[in-house]
């Protein structure tokens, strides 16, 4: 049936390569996950639609095969009666429906038969969506992972490791650099603290010592 056109495409596909030929495999599994939905919807309008019309012709087999049993059971009866030609009359009625009631069977056998196959169909798409489904998390948690793998490759590729070393080294050789000028800032100012110290001290013993003659001159020591 044309329903069905692509759904032998659908059950036949393989999704892992699907996903590998993909430029976005997380949007492509999506989108597979939505066509297989719609073709469960299809084929499931298609398998009502066919099981109303096997409804319809059981109950014209149904109805036919009814008559049939009437004309038949009048028949009986005329001959309980006696009436003979009245008997085969009924029974002449019988032989004329007996085609058509064949013909019933024939399209009800048929469209069970269509029935059946479009259940068979429909029950292993739903099977296949059921598969896809508790795979999309998986799948899409794989495409995650090898994207953020091939990230971190690239990034290392164009850094090289040795090259990012070699500018630590650097790094730390202009730190030791600036370090030892700071401490040479630091002795440096030591020493001129120093040497004005020692001026500082002189100037004071300068001052006592000249304090010391006052006082000893004026007391006449």
């Amino acid at each position: 049936m044309a329903i069905f056109s692509r759904l032998a495409d659908i059950l036949k596909a393989n999704i892992n390569d699907m996903i590998d030929r993909a430029e976005d495999p997380v949007k492509m599994v999506k989108q597979l996950i939505i066509e297989m939905e719609q073709q469960v919807d299809e084929a499931t309008q298609a398998l009502g639609q066919a099981m109303g019309s096997q409804k319809v012709a059981a109950k014209e087999l149904a109805d036919a095969k009814a008559k049939l049993a009437d004309w038949d059971d009048k028949a009986k009866l005329a001959l309980m009666h006696a009436d003979e030609d009245l008997a085969r009359k009924a029974i002449e009625v019988k032989v004329s429906l007996q085609p058509q009631v064949d013909a019933l069977q024939a399209q009800y056998d048929n469209i069970t038969e269509q029935v059946n196959k479009l259940r068979d169909q429909v029950q292993t798409l739903r099977m296949k969506l059921d598969e896809a489904r508790a795979r999309q998390n998986v799948l899409i948690a794989r495409s995650k992972m090898a994207e953020a793998t091939q990230g971190v490759t690239t990034a290392i590729s164009a850094t090289s490791t040795d090259s990012a070393f070699a500018k630590l080294d650097a790094l730390e050789r202009r730190i030791t650099e600036q370090e030892a000028v700071a401490e040479a800032y630091v002795d440096m100012n030591s020493e001129e603290v120093s040497v004005e110290r020692e001026f500082e001290v002189m100037a004071h013993n300068a001052a006592v010592d000249s304090e010391l003659a006052r006082l000893k001159a004026e007391l006449g020591i």
